[in-house]
C-alpha cells in the first residue's frame, strides 16, 4: 500500500486516505488505483473498518497524502463514513459508497 494519509478533526476524530490496488476486470486492461477514504474515531479504528470488509492488508504509515478539504467534505456527508473513488482525482467522478467497490467484478460474457 502507497499513499495515504490523516486529517484530525477538531472534535477528536480522524479521516484517513488511502489509495489501494483495485483489481482488473478480466480482458479489460490493467489494475487501477482508487483513492478509499475512511471517517473513524483513530486511525486504527479506521484501518479496522477496512481489515472486516475484506481489505486485509491495509496499511497506512506515514501521512504523505492526507486527505484533501474536499475528501474530508465528502466522507463527513456520507452515512458510512466510507466512499472511494478513481485515482488520480478526477473532480467530475462521485465518491462511491464502499460497498460499490467491494462487490465481485461482472463476468465478461
Amino acid at each position: 500500500m502507497t499513499g495515504g494519509g490523516f486529517t484530525k478533526l477538531p472534535g477528536g476524530s480522524v479521516v484517513v486516505a488511502l489509495s489501494l490496488p483495485r483489481p482488473a476486470i478480466q480482458g479489460r486492461g490493467e489494475a487501477v488505483r482508487v483513492r478509499v477514504l475512511v471517517h473513524a474515531a483513530n486511525r486504527p479504528r479506521a484501518l479496522t473498518r477496512l481489515r472486516n470488509l475484506g481489505l486485509r492488508a491495509v496499511y497506512l504509515r506515514g501521512n504523505a497524502e492526507p486527505p484533501t478539504q474536499d475528501e474530508v467534505t465528502a466522507v463527513l456527508h456520507h452515512p458510512d463514513g466510507l466512499v472511494w473513488r478513481s485515482v488520480p482525482d478526477d473532480d467530475t467522478e462521485s465518491w462511491h459508497p464502499i460497498a460499490a467497490l467491494l462487490r465481485p467484478a461482472p463476468q465478461p460474457s
